[in-house]
């Protein structure tokens, strides 16, 4: 635990430590950017108050603004929610949306460790954590996330059996929004859930394991009824030692045995004769 505490911190100093690279250059735009600022400003006031609908601009809630001046950062990092200015000619902003985003991964053909295809889709859920980061490292953060998403599925399926797909799905996701959180850490975004949607099987193999299930319960409904039946062997025996140690027991049980016939108005009923009384006639 400690040991993972320890690489977190680390990775938290180094995307600090980028940020900061990027948010504080230490090359300045030289004297003739200041010059071109200069005239921008002085355009700016001569001009007004007409250019100063154009220098300040509003960012929402959940959005965050870069600002480049000559091609170039500004010092401070993204700006917003809210009020801020810009120069007209040699600034320009881009928006950056700070919300949650969803997006599915495509079903993919999987083939497994243990020789299996299987088709394979999800679910992954991220956000952008540093605006500067998301706009400076990467062109298009949101694709980029979509296809090492598609890519990561594929290489950690790759590495399972189909019995640990079906069964440690939860362990999938996590071995997976642990790989995407790594990877994007340069590109300032956070994954912060990946889940798996549905586990499509071949035909072939539905039919077979279901076949399989079938007959694993076949043979266990026939080892259910063997032991019934040894059971009931068991119980037989002992009542016939019961019933052998007092002759008027088994009396008693064809007394019972014609209550019960006679109680569902049985237009024949069977009387059994005692076999002594039986072997006393063929005596005879």
């Amino acid at each position: 635990m400690d040991s993972d505490n320890e690489v977190i911190s680390v990775k938290e100093s180094k995307r600090r430590e980028r940020q900061s690279a990027l948010e504080n250059p230490e090359t300045d735009i030289g004297l003739c950017g200041w010059l071109l600022v200069g005239l921008s400003l002085l355009l700016m006031l001569v001009t007004l108050p007409l250019s100063i609908w154009m220098c300040i601009k509003i960012v929402k809630e959940y959005e965050r603004a870069i600002i480049f001046r000559l091609g170039r950062i500004l010092r401070g990092g993204a700006k917003g929610p809210g009020l801020f200015f810009i120069l007209p000619c040699t600034d320009s902003f881009i928006n950056v949306d700070m919300r949650t985003i969803t997006f599915d991964i495509p079903p993919q053909e999987v083939l497994t460790k243990d020789s299996v295809t299987v088709s394979v889709d999800g679910v992954v859920y991220y956000r952008v954590q540093n605006a500067t980061l998301a706009v400076a490292n990467i062109t298009n953060a949101d694709a980029a996330t979509r296809l090492l998403a598609q890519t990561t599925l594929r290489n950690v399926l790759g590495t399972k059996n189909l019995a640990e797909i079906l069964s440690d799905r939860e362990e999938i996701a996590h071995s997976m929004q642990s790989t995407l959180d790594d990877a994007t850490d340069d590109w300032g975004i956070k994954v912060e859930r990946v889940e798996i949607k549905d586990v499509k099987l071949p035909l072939q193999l539905q039919r077979a394991m279901a076949a399989e299930a079938e007959a694993t319960r076949e043979a266990r409904a026939k080892v259910i009824a063997a032991e019934g039946e040894m059971n009931a062997s068991r119980a037989l025996k002992e009542a016939s030692l019961v019933i052998a140690e007092s002759p008027s027991a088994l009396q008693l049980r064809y007394l019972q045995t014609l209550n019960t016939i006679a109680a569902e108005k049985n237009s024949t009923i069977i009387f059994p004769l005692p076999l002594e009384m039986m072997q006393g006639l063929l005596k005879r």
